[in-house]
C-alpha cells in the first residue's frame, strides 16, 4: 500500500498527486443497515438501484430440485436467488454513509442472517401485498434482535393495492414504525424507504449518541429534496 509521508515543511501530505487519500477530507456519520424479507421480495433489486458502487451479489440459479423448498408461487420469472449477502453503499447529503446488507429471505439462511444483522443498526424489511403473512416471521426474527426497522411494501405489478392503514394493521406494525409503499426498481420511492428507515435509526439510538448524530439526522431528513 503506498503510504503519505508527512515530510513537508508547511505539514501538507506528500504523496502522488493523482492518488485519492484513503481517509475522508471531513466526518462521516457511517450506519450499517440491513434490507430484509422473504424470499423473492425485491431486495437484491432495491440495493442494486441505491447503491452508488458496484453491489456485491452472491446469486445463484434456481433449480427444478428447489423447488420444492423454494415456493416459486407469483414468482413466475425469478431464476436466481441469494445464497449469501447482497451489498451496496449509498452517501447521502451531510456526509451520512449507509452500508445496505441484503440477507437470503429462507428459513434455511436463518442462522447466516443473524451473523450478517450483528453490528447493524437497523432493518429495512420488505413486503409483498400477495403473501403479507410470510413478511410475520422475518419481523419477528429483526425485532428479536432488538433491531429498529422500517417496512416497505414493494408494490409488484399484479399484487393487491391497500391503502397504508389497512397494511399496518394487517401487518400489526407499531405506531412508530414507519411504513411506506416503493417500487424496488425505481430510485425515488426506494430512496424514500431507505432514509425514513435512517431516521428512525437515528432517532432510536441511545441519548449518549444524540450530539453526535444531531447533524446526521438533520441532512438525513432534508435528503429527499437533495437527491444524491
Amino acid at each position: 500500500m503506498d503510504s503519505v509521508r508527512s515530510g513537508d515543511p508547511d505539514g501538507a501530505p506528500v504523496g502522488p498527486p493523482d492518488r485519492v487519500g484513503y481517509l475522508p477530507d471531513r466526518d462521516q456519520t457511517l450506519m450499517k443497515l440491513v434490507v430484509a424479507g422473504p424470499f423473492g421480495v425485491g431486495k437484491t433489486t432495491l440495493i442494486r438501484t441505491l447503491s452508488e458502487i458496484a453491489t456485491l451479489h452472491t446469486e445463484e440459479a434456481m433449480t427444478e430440485t428447489g423447488r420444492p423448498v423454494d415456493d416459486l408461487a407469483g414468482l413466475p420469472e425469478k431464476s436466481t436467488t441469494t445464497v449469501a449477502v447482497d451489498f451496496g453503499r449509498l452517501t447521502l447529503p451531510g456526509n451520512v454513509v449507509l452500508y445496505m446488507f441484503g440477507t437470503p429471505g429462507q428459513r434455511r439462511f436463518f442462522p447466516l442472517w443473524q451473523d450478517i444483522a450483528r453490528g447493524a443498526l437497523g432493518a429495512l424489511v420488505l413486503a409483498d401485498t400477495r403473501r403479507l403473512a410470510d413478511s410475520f416471521e422475518i419481523m419477528d426474527m429483526v425485532e428479536e434482535q432488538g433491531l429498529p426497522y422500517a417496512v416497505a411494501v414493494n408494490r409488484f405489478p399484479d399484487a393487491p393495492d391497500h391503502p397504508p392503514e389497512v397494511l399496518r394493521a394487517h401487518l400489526d406494525l407499531h405506531p412508530t414504525t414507519p411504513l411506506l409503499l416503493c417500487d424496488a426498481r425505481e430510485r425515488e420511492g426506494s430512496l424514500d424507504a431507505l432514509i425514513a428507515l435512517a431516521e428512525h435509526v437515528l432517532e432510536a439510538l441511545p441519548a449518549a449518541s444524540t450530539a453526535s448524530t444531531a447533524t446526521a439526522a438533520s441532512t438525513a431528513s432534508t435528503a429527499t429534496e437533495e437527491r444524491p
